[in-house]
């Protein structure tokens, strides 16, 4: 504490003077969506909260009753607060309304304190994400009234996943399986039940208003951010929607296709000014993957049927569970082959990385080129084994479905973006 108060104490004048007035001007910030709706706390009352805050937080670096004042200036504001929301509940305008400034009221108060303690980001954020919920007021009750019984259990369901699971899960852990340890990350492994579910969620939302090219649009931009969470997610909806299989297998082709634009788009953009030659050799492969997917994907489905599609929920959880085991075993499958393989341990590194993440595998390996320790034909054949990988392991997965035509033909077209690829390469090399 008394280094805390020495580096406080010895900082420059204007620096302080800066947070304080950084401090007020997000009160009054906060203040003016409060003011414009015509509160009993507005604009002056919130930058006067704010100010109060800092004044207290810099006080206690200086002054021995500091930390009395802080802790006594929160307890008004609280106390001033209790009395709004009582005088809302005993008015007939405000009833029920003045709990939301009172509240504020508080926020403002450790803006304050934040923004004079140092943590200018961290007050920012809260003022800017405070006003957000202050004038989307309408907008989220609208949406909170709006959601099914159905909606409401699987956003529950997501933030448990999503904000309680996956923080207390440790980052690494070894496993041993025949006397061979295998490194795993239980984090990411759990993150990817988390994309399977928040995908499946967009999903749910896109289709439900734009039909069956809604399915499109989540299969292309879901595979930008992991095209096999897109096979949960579809596995899912081909559960629930047997009829709208060929949707479900026209969304993991454009997950695939995305897939390998983003991994074209590393190879090429990461080469470029970088001192070595662009990585030309990966623009054929990959774009022969991408020509195939769309071509295929915008035959197998009829997408000018635009009609609605009734889902019976966002999401399973025990779907996104049993995707999150699946993906597991392929996972220590992979590092079992790593293992294998010897010698050819990065290119099994970078078939292993694709079930996990082509991308990784991609930026690796153009890493490596760029420092010189792989040639041009190395750095592509890992990048296009991470991207078979990553066409491969989805194809997998979806054999698990219980749809006989989803399954054959994920498998059938998959092997065909194999082929293309693979033709592609030969050409290029003969």
């Amino acid at each position: 504490m008394n280094e805390i108060a020495l580096q406080i104490a010895d900082a420059p004048l204007d620096e302080t003077v800066v947070r304080i007035a950084l401090a007020g001007a997000l009160g009054m910030f906060l203040g003016l969506e409060r003011e414009w709706s015509q509160k009993s706390a507005g604009i002056r009352t919130f930058s006067l909260i704010s100010l109060l805050g800092a004044v207290f937080t810099l006080l206690v670096f200086e002054s021995e009753i500091g930390e009395t004042l802080l802790v006594l200036g929160g307890l008004l504001v609280i106390v001033q607060g209790v009395l709004l929301a009582v005088q809302g509940l005993l008015s007939a305008d405000e009833a029920g309304l003045s709990l939301t400034t009172s509240v504020s009221m508080l926020v403002a108060y450790g803006v304050g304190v934040l923004v004079a303690a140092g943590f200018i980001i961290e007050g920012v954020t809260v003022a800017v994400l405070s006003s957000l919920l202050l004038v989307l007021k309408r907008e989220l009750h609208e949406f909170a009234w709006g959601l099914s019984h159905e909606e409401m259990r699987s956003t529950i369901e997501f933030s448990i996943l999503a904000f309680v699971i996956y923080p207390v899960l440790p980052a690494k852990v070894t496993a041993e399986v025949g006397g061979i340890e295998i490194p795993l990350e239980p984090q990411v492994i759990w993150l990817m039940v988390v994309a399977v579910a928040g995908i499946g969620i967009a999903n749910y939302a896109i289709v439900s208003t734009y039909g069956g090219r809604g399915i499109a649009v989540t299969g292309f931009f879901g595979g930008l951010a992991s095209s096999t969470a897109v096979v949960g997610t579809m596995l899912d909806h081909v559960n629930q929607r047997p009829e709208a299989a060929s949707y479900a297998v026209a969304a993991i082709l454009l997950a695939n296709a995305a897939m390998a634009v983003r991994n074209l788009a590393i190879a090429v953009g990461f080469t470029i000014g970088s001192g070595s030659p662009v990585l030309l050799e990966a623009i054929v492969p990959l774009g022969a993957v991408i020509l195939v997917a769309f071509a295929v994907a915008a035959w197998t489905a009829d997408w000018g049927e635009s009609g609605p599609i009734e889902l019976e929920s966002p999401f399973s959880l025990k779907n996104a569970l049993a995707f999150g085991a699946v993906f597991l075993v392929v996972l220590v499958f992979g590092s079992l082959a790593e293992t294998w393989f010897g010698t050819l341990g990065f290119y099994a590194t970078a078939v292993a990385s694709g079930f996990v993440s082509s991308a990784g595998a991609t930026t690796s390996a153009v890493v490596l080129y760029r420092g010189g320790q792989l040639g041009p034909a190395e750095a592509t054949i890992a990048i296009l084994l991470a991207t078979v990988s990553s066409i491969v392991v989805k194809a997998l997965l979806a054999s698990t479905s219980s749809n006989d035509g989803f399954r054959n033909q994920v498998a059938v077209y998959s092997g065909l973006l194999l082929l293309g690829g693979a033709v592609a390469t030969v050409a290029i090399v003969v």
